[in-house]
């Protein structure tokens, strides 16, 4: 699939993975119309671009509003005549707390930006991409949505439901000119943390130190790249291609040593 001269739209575009998969795109030469809640960001964002800047709209929007996705659909094809291509980027932790421990507010919080905020861009977008010679749908999940990780267990939940959801339109679109894509990622260098409002201890940041993870213009350049070979996974980072498939083969004695490692450190357990 050629990204050059497509319209893309890209979720969380305001900085980490979502902007370097924005500058990626118009690098390719892309049109891109880049949505994120944090404007200051996204002016960054577009300031980045440079001389491209011209190939690019940047968006403020609350992707958990359906009729504010559903106006934005309408206006880019009315700008463009035409979406292409969508990228779900825009994503949230919870605190790492338990189940139990975690309130419904925070629990609905993760599910609504999460899940549903994919769901309303997919559901809003795929009626124009279904019009075109080819397009694709790319949804963001986590290795976190294979594996189970203690403290984050609805946020994992969330990433499943992408998962899947992304799997049953893969199935859905066989036959169309629409390919749809999951990335499972692994751990990247982002400020997601602080994005999601979510307090890191101490005994986190070691535990973060100590991983080598992935810079997000590099997963960007994988996404994208897995993208343009119409790729129905891609799984970004050694660890999330690590652990899925110790899950995979072994679920009970993975399950155990996370459960034991991460519970402990993260959970007090």
């Amino acid at each position: 699939m050629q990204i050059n001269s497509k319209v893309v739209v890209v979720t969380g575009a305001a900085n980490g993975l979502g902007r370097e998969l924005t500058l990626n795109l118009l690098n390719k030469g892309a049109i891109v119309a880049a949505i994120d809640i944090n404007k200051e960001k996204l002016l960054e964002t577009e300031k980045l671009a440079g001389s491209l800047k011209n190939n690019l709209s940047i968006h403020v929007l609350d992707i958990t509003q359906k009729e504010e996705v559903e106006k934005l659909g309408e206006k880019l094809a009315s700008t463009y005549g035409r979406v292409e291509g969508v990228i779900n980027n825009a994503g949230i932790i919870q605190p790492f707390l338990s189940v139990a421990d975690l309130d419904f507010e925070k629990i609905n919080k993760v599910m609504r930006v999460n899940f549903f905020g994919t769901l309303y861009f997919t559901k809003t977008f795929l009626p124009q991409l279904l019009k075109n010679k080819e397009g694709f749908i790319t949804n963001v999940s986590s290795m976190g949505g294979v594996f189970p990780f203690p403290g984050q267990t609805i946020y994992g939940a969330s990433k499943a439901a992408i998962k899947l959801l992304t799997e049953g339109l893969y199935s859905e679109l066989m036959g169309t000119s629409v390919r749809a894509t999951v990335v499972i990622l692994g751990a990247m260098a982002t400020e997601i943390a602080k994005n999601s409002q979510v307090e890191i201890s101490e005994e986190m940041k070691k535990m973060q130190g100590s991983v080598k993870a992935l810079s997000p213009r590099r997963a960007a350049e994988l996404i994208v790249g897995g993208i343009e070979r119409e790729k129905r996974l891609i799984t970004v980072g050694g660890d999330a291609k690590l652990l899925t498939t110790l899950y995979k083969f072994f679920p009970g004695i993975s399950v155990k040593f996370i459960a034991k490692y991460f519970g402990s450190k993260i959970l007090g357990k």
